[in-house]
């Protein structure tokens, strides 16, 4: 496996975090891929190898590009060769805006939209190796094509303040922090993003965990739970597996295992 990325410049940060390039054989995992919850949406450009995810009715094929937003459990991809993917990381609350959707929530959707135009000149650059260009180029094309309205103040201000402390703010004070009443927040967030105040705080605060027991697999489960506000080692188990679909011990143990050749940054695809 081999992942790299970019902080999002100055003129993009209210409205996207970064770009990021993987590159994994997925002959070598025939049980696929299991992408897990965090606390972000991701516009994901796919190459190489067919790209499909696991749905009810057997595996359903993705285009290149399509939307992951905030998943509630993990979900799994395939392919049957090397997959490289190309992802530029959203603000749930930015995400729809930036590609003038409707809020749809969660979950893997396609879309219809002119940024589809970079994927042949993007598959050219992967082919050849150029990843660094290929990320410029797409970090470019949003440089170009920002919406001239800037995100929601207020949205902004809220998600810097959840982004700040983790996800461990009741939602009263995340609405103080953007200067706003408890209602007009979540109706803003509502509209904006799909999901609640609270939805939204409780993946990321799954993320600061997941993250620490990716570096730490040998942290303390009990300060762990102290530290991010849960409140108590029981607490921070049940909400681990709700959004991952296993214990946090269980994650450590494997996470001790894969470490061997993965870079200390948690990414997005882990081996099933």
């Amino acid at each position: 496996m081999h992942h790299q990325g970019i902080v999002a410049p100055a003129k993009l940060r209210d409205t996207i975090q970064g770009f990021w390039y993987t590159r994994i054989n997925l002959a070598e995992f025939p049980a696929g891929f299991e992408i897990v919850p965090d606390g972000s949406a991701e516009i994901i450009f796919h190459f190489g190898s067919s790209c499909s995810i696991t749905t009810d009715g057997g595996l359903e094929p993705l285009p290149s590009p399509f939307l992951m937003g905030l998943l509630n459990q993990p979900v799994r991809l395939h392919g049957e060769s090397q997959l490289e993917v190309i992802g530029v990381r959203c603000f749930p609350w930015t995400v729809f805006d930036l590609l003038g959707l409707p809020a749809g929530g969660g979950g893997v959707r396609t879309f219809v939209h002119p940024i589809v135009q970079l994927q042949p000149e993007l598959a050219k650059l992967i082919m050849v190796g150029r990843v660094e260009e290929a990320l410029a180029q797409v970090q470019q094309y949003f440089l170009e094509t920002r919406p001239p309205m800037s995100p929601d103040s207020t949205l902004s201000k809220a998600g810097g303040a959840m982004r700040a402390a983790g996800g461990t703010l009741p939602v009263s004070q995340v609405a103080a922090a953007a200067h706003a009443t408890v209602r007009t927040l979540e109706r803003k967030f509502k509209q904006a993003a799909g999901f609640s105040v609270k939805d939204v705080s409780g993946l990321l605060r799954f993320e600061q965990a997941r993250n620490h027991l990716w570096r730490h697999p040998e942290a303390n489960l009990a300060a762990l739970a102290y530290e991010l506000g849960y409140t108590d080692q029981s607490h921070l188990s049940r909400e681990f597996k709700r959004y991952s679909g296993t214990t946090p011990a269980a994650f450590a143990r494997n996470a001790r295992q894969r470490q061997q050749g993965v870079q200390e940054a948690f990414v997005a695809f882990v081996q099933a």
